[in-house]
């Protein structure tokens, strides 16, 4: 598992727009699937991921071809990519442009990979700076991991150390191909002309700091990156530079979208769904359930975020924290104290570190 690739251990449960079990991973067979108007979803594999695949978007033309996100740089990947657009009359050298939604490996790496060989310039958000900052350091050996930094403080010090040992005695990563600056980085509303088409780009922190959707008002289309997906709730705040309020981040996030005429929704992981605005209104839920059930958990105090994970279920099949591998366990432990953050800041619990550095939730004192 690639500790910028994760996307948690909390699935939502099949909701509504969802098709039955036996076909949730059709959405990932190779090829192209066309949306209309130049458009083509074409999902690309993510071996060994529970993920399956990620949804590389199309826009074509005269002008050649334009994609939302890239892919994994792996040569099936790059593969299959290269196969689709040829069916569709293309080449990978007609590749202008890679307008990313984040910065995990499975979005950003494959765009570095073929801009190297002079297909297409990258453009991502500007609030990803901080990450991708990060994770050059952390491949450069001049910095830590900060998800297993964090661990100790939600008391879960020997699950840091099992960690450690998943990563080597010096908590660095090899060196992370893919990982160059973009062409170009997006400022929040920033506006992407396009031969046909105009996107806006929208910051949507949570997921990531940087996480962006694309929205084209015209032909009612959000691609909408892993910020809203149709089959899972996506991990938040998982991501080299941590970030307390990534929860508080991310529900905001998901109600900005209400704002926005409903969309088709077009995810980077899962098939297309008709509105964006209903899966969003079933996330929302999901976290309400989450924090009622976490305040629960934390409620009798003072408890750390670690202990509160080992209450809750995990999985859409319920299973307990001691079930779930190293790295799912701290996943969870990074999403129960994200939870327990805006319980804090709703004023429903109270945090306080202790001497040994460990944080502390309770619920707050009674006023004198």
């Amino acid at each position: 598992m690639d500790y910028v690739t994760s996307r948690g251990p909390v699935p939502q449960e099949p909701g509504p727009q969802e098709e039955p079990q036996a076909d949730r991973h059709a959405w990932a067979k190779p090829g192209a699937e066309d949306l209309g108007d130049g458009l083509y979803r074409i999902p690309l594999p993510l071996p060994g991921d529970a993920l399956t695949a990620v949804n590389v978007y199309a826009m074509t033309g005269e002008h050649g071809v334009d994609l939302i996100d890239s892919g994994m740089a792996l040569a099936q990947a790059r593969e299959e990519l290269a196969a689709a657009l040829g069916k569709l009359g293309y080449g990978l050298p007609d590749i202008r442009n890679f307008f990313i939604t984040h910065i995990h490996q499975d979005h950003y790496t494959l765009a570095v990979e073929l801009r190297s060989r002079q297909h297409g310039q990258i453009a991502l958000g500007e609030a990803e700076r901080a990450n991708l900052a990060q994770i050059q350091a952390v491949s450069a050996g001049r910095a830590q991991i900060g998800f297993i930094e964090m661990l100790p403080a939600l008391g879960a010090a020997e699950l840091a150390a099992t960690v450690r040992e998943i990563f080597g005695p010096k908590r660095t990563l090899p060196p992370l191909p893919g990982y160059d600056d973009p062409d170009r980085w997006l400022a929040d509303g920033a506006q992407l002309d396009l031969p046909g088409r105009t996107l806006r780009a929208i910051h949507t922190p949570g997921h990531t700091s940087g996480h962006v959707v694309f929205h084209d008002p015209a032909a009612a289309l959000l691609f909408a990156g892993d910020h809203v997906l149709p089959h899972i709730t996506p991990s938040i705040g998982f991501q080299p530079v941590i970030n307390r309020q990534s929860l508080s981040q991310y529900l905001g996030s998901l109600r900005l979208m209400l704002t926005l005429p409903d969309s088709r929704l077009l995810p980077a992981h899962g098939p297309v769904r008709p509105s964006t605005h209903a899966r969003v209104r079933e996330l929302l839920d999901h976290h309400e359930t989450r924090l009622a059930l976490t305040l629960q958990a934390a409620t009798p105090g003072p408890v750390t975020a670690f202990a509160v994970a080992a209450e809750l279920p995990w999985t859409r099949r319920q299973r307990r924290l001691a079930e779930l591998d190293p790295m799912n366990q701290l996943l969870a432990a990074g999403e129960t104290a994200a939870h327990l953050e805006v319980l804090v800041v709703r004023g429903q619990l109270a945090r306080q570190r202790a001497a040994d550095g460990i944080d502390y939730y309770r619920p707050p004192a009674a006023p004198a």
